[in-house]
């Protein structure tokens, strides 16, 4: 009877092995899909982060597009207008030009209507300007400005006009509140006896 008891306790404690195997082997499946889980969780957190980024990129760059269209519009049509000026200097040569020629008792014939089609096509420039927003620069009498103009000659005369505009040689233009074209100017300088002598007396 001891003896069955015995070889019973053996066989039991010869399975509690097996069976903790066992155990073991079924917890593994679970133990190694924890850290797949995780690792799913923080990839699909990083995807959207990424999405999210992406989508402030996006909203960022419409609103760029959004901001920097008018200026394109600006630019573009900028462009066309300064291949319009040259046309625009010629016809105000011909213009001044005709005037001096009346002025000075010169009128030959047809000269009269030669000069009102000029007038009828500085009034349809004047329209295209007014409409697109250019202003004609207005630089004589003012102190000389380099970033509106650029000097070409130079008057000696009073001190009291020195760094004043004195005559335009071709017509500045502003597009909006930026500078279309630079005018070209003459400005006056007072004489250099008058700088000598201003600087002897300090």
């Amino acid at each position: 009877m001891e003896s069955k008891h015995k070889k019973k306790h053996q066989e039991d404690a010869q399975d509690a092995p097996d069976c903790a195997a066992k155990e073991q082997a079924a917890e593994a499946p679970e133990l190694a899909a924890a850290p797949a889980a995780a690792n799913g969780a923080d990839k699909a957190k990083d995807y959207y982060d990424q999405l999210l980024r992406l989508q402030a990129d996006f909203a960022n760059y419409r609103k760029r597009v959004e901001k920097e269209k008018p200026e394109l519009v600006c630019f573009g049509k900028a462009q066309i207008l300064l291949t319009l000026l040259p046309l625009y200097d010629l016809l105000m040569q011909a213009h001044l030009h005709i005037s001096k020629a009346r002025d000075g008792g010169e009128d030959p014939a047809g000269m009269q209507d030669v000069v009102k089609g000029l007038e009828m096509i500085f009034k349809e420039f004047s329209k295209v300007f007014e409409t697109e927003g250019i202003r004609p620069m207005e630089l004589v009498g003012r102190p000389y400005d380099p970033m509106a103009s650029e000097i070409i000659g130079i008057d000696e005369g009073a001190e009291e006009n020195d760094g004043l505009v004195t005559e335009e040689f071709q017509k500045g233009f502003y597009l909006g509140d930026k500078i279309l074209r630079p005018a070209r100017v003459k400005i006056a300088k007072k004489k250099k006896e008058q700088e000598k002598q201003a600087n002897s007396n300090l």
